[in-house]
């Protein structure tokens, strides 16, 4: 390692020795803890530069989204699932679903990811149609245990949160959340309770 830049000694990772990777590991927890600040300075961007047409930006979108949730009694990880599902429109258009789903993944429940991951094929049964696409595309997950919940995640938070008029609340409202549920530990079982299925909301 050269210590008189804190900068690893390697040009090739296989070359790396363990006191380069401690001094890396040193340098990864300060950034780890800013990842809500990366979140939410994205969230800020998408207030700005959004795709034309919409009647509102992709950050009222995620706002009016998480509002609705939040109304519904969910907890903070459906809320926030909610307010990040189109975080990944900015760098991934093609893939916006996965692109966010892995954003949110190490930090909240099985289910909320699966579902953002899922929820743009899931969205196609409303607009698929009117391009020549299979609407029901959806069709294939029908036997997955969380069909019914990201069907469920379209429907009430998703496709019907395109309306200027709706009062949603501001970012601010929803920051705390978002440095609350990224400050958990990465992939804790006890968050991610992998495989299990809560639903969206009784009844859902």
């Amino acid at each position: 390692m050269n210590t008189r830049s804190r900068t690893v000694s390697f040009t090739q990772m296989k070359d790396g020795t363990k006191e380069d990777y401690e001094l890396l590991r040193k340098h990864e927890e300060p950034y780890l803890r800013l990842t809500a600040d990366r979140i939410l300075s994205e969230l800020h961007r998408q207030g700005k530069a959004t795709l034309e047409g919409y009647k509102i930006t992709r950050q009222q979108h995620g706002l009016q989204s998480a509002t609705r949730a939040e109304a519904d009694g969910v907890d903070i990880d459906w809320i926030v699932g909610a307010l990040l599902h189109d975080i990944g429109d900015g760098l991934a258009p093609l893939n916006h679903d996965r692109f966010s789903a892995e954003v949110i993944r190490p930090f909240v429940r099985w289910e909320v990811t699966w579902t953002v991951e899922h929820h743009g094929i899931f969205q196609m049964l409303y607009y698929g149609h009117h391009y020549g696409w299979d609407r029901n595309a959806r069709e294939r997950f029908r036997d997955h245990p969380c069909f019914t919940t990201c069907a469920a995640f379209c429907e009430r938070w998703d496709q019907s949160s395109f309306d200027p008029d709706y009062p949603s609340k501001p970012l601010e409202h929803f920051e705390p959340m978002v440095r609350e549920v990224f400050l958990r530990k990465a992939y804790d079982p006890d968050v991610i309770r992998d495989g299990e299925v809560l639903g969206l909301i009784p009844g859902s």
